[in-house]
């Protein structure tokens, strides 16, 4: 069996990637990247993961859609959803699709290491 420890991380802007990866690291955890929904399916092995960190607006798939994927496929792995366009119908899905947290940004890193740590926790 696999320790988790490692947070993964899919957005489709570089820049938020590589800024939430550095931020994380600072604070000791692991982090892997992906830059789209397909390349994280692609990954394919989840054991390693604490929790993945969605961006609800991604290209070509919704985060939503990707954490209905992933619980169909029996991924248990806790989910913190991230959004630049905050709605009600984002908040009442990404609820309801059974996150550990919803953080609108600009977030800050305190929100965001808080909760990372509540769902490694899970």
């Amino acid at each position: 069996m696999t320790t988790r420890q490692s947070v993964f991380i899919v957005d489709d802007d570089p820049s938020v990637r590589t800024s939430m990866s550095r931020l994380l690291r600072e604070y000791g955890f692991v982090t892997t990247l992906f830059e789209s929904a397909s390349a994280l399916l692609d990954y394919g092995s989840f054991d390693s993961a604490i929790c993945i960190v969605i961006d609800i607006n991604l290209d070509g798939n919704s985060g939503i859609d990707l954490r209905r994927r992933l619980a169909e496929d029996g991924v248990t792995v806790p989910v913190i959803f991230i959004t630049g366009s905050d709605s009600a119908a984002n908040r009442v899905a990404a609820i309801t699709s059974g996150c550990v947290a919803y953080l609108t940004k600009p977030f800050t890193a305190q929100s965001l290491i808080e909760s990372v740590t509540r769902a490694s926790a899970a």
